[in-house]
């Protein structure tokens, strides 16, 4: 009974800290929508800035919960450009204001704002700058579901191989094994083909580009091999490479998603037009 509690209490640890990295990264990471509070009037209200757009149609940014009297554009351009700004207004329907951003090929950026406007006042959303959104293709729920659950697996059974190593625990060894066939097929697997729909290409870390998202999912997986190999080996002090491929992967986790991730190059991507 006390060595169930034990395990018990040890996967719980685990995945507390699997779930708080989980948080921290989506939380933190540049496509996760801003969100950003505006007064215009006598009304205040939430605006939501989405920073990416998956598959076909363009990109839809709305205002709600101002007044019937209040008007707006959006103002957006290719990003990283100095193109002049595209200005379009927002179209009203009841009290909601509309404003689309023109469908981009995949890993395409814009940058944009909105300009918000009621009875001779004017105010800048965000309030003094921008936000950068980027585009993507559709990947199927048949490929980008797995991923993420094997991801996910893959990060809870590391956390809790890391807590074997330092009980020189008698499973680990297998657990061990498990988190690296994980991380193989949800992230070196999976994540290419994910990473195919949405973007284009397979692969676009080292050596050829700088997308951080492969780049660590990559020396994690370095570092999972390492320890197997010593834990292969029988090496003396091998579970402290276990502890440190554990510790390498959740500080790859702590790395907010999508940061340096695939971004077109526009001096060789064909050119959208301010109207879809």
């Amino acid at each position: 009974m006390k060595k169930r509690l034990v395990g018990a209490l040890l996967w719980t640890l685990a995945a507390a800290l699997t779930l708080g990295a989980a948080a921290h990264q989506r939380a933190t990471g540049p496509t996760y929508p801003l969100e950003e509070r505006v007064r215009l009037g006598s009304r205040e209200t939430t605006v939501v800035f989405e920073r990416s757009h998956g598959g076909p149609g363009d990109q839809e940014i709305a205002v709600e919960g101002l007044s019937k009297e209040a008007e707006g554009d959006l103002l957006w351009r290719r990003y990283p450009t100095e193109d002049p700004f595209t200005d379009d207004p927002l179209t009203r329907a009841g009290e909601r204001l509309t404003g689309r951003i023109p469908h981009q090929p995949p890993a395409g950026k814009i940058e944009y704002y909105l300009v918000l406007r009621e009875s001779g006042e004017r105010i800048h959303a965000p309030a003094e700058r921008t936000v950068v959104t980027r585009f993507k293709g559709a990947v199927p729920a048949a490929v980008l579901v797995p991923h993420i659950l094997l991801m996910f697996a893959a990060m809870l059974l590391s956390n809790r191989t890391g807590i074997e190593a330092v009980r020189k625990g008698a499973r680990l060894s297998l657990y061990a094994w498990i988190t690296f066939l994980l991380l193989l097929v949800g992230g070196m697997i999976l994540g290419p083909t994910v990473q195919k729909y949405a973007f284009g290409a397979y692969w676009t870390g080292i050596p050829f580009g700088r997308d951080l998202t492969d780049n660590k999912t990559l020396i994690a997986f370095l570092g999972w091999i390492a320890a197997l190999v010593q834990l292969r080996r029988g090496a003396r002090g091998a579970r402290w490479w276990v502890l440190g491929a554990a510790l390498l992967l959740f500080a790859v986790y702590l790395i907010p998603h999508s940061m340096m991730g695939s971004e077109l190059d526009w001096e060789n991507a064909p050119v959208s037009s301010p109207r879809p």
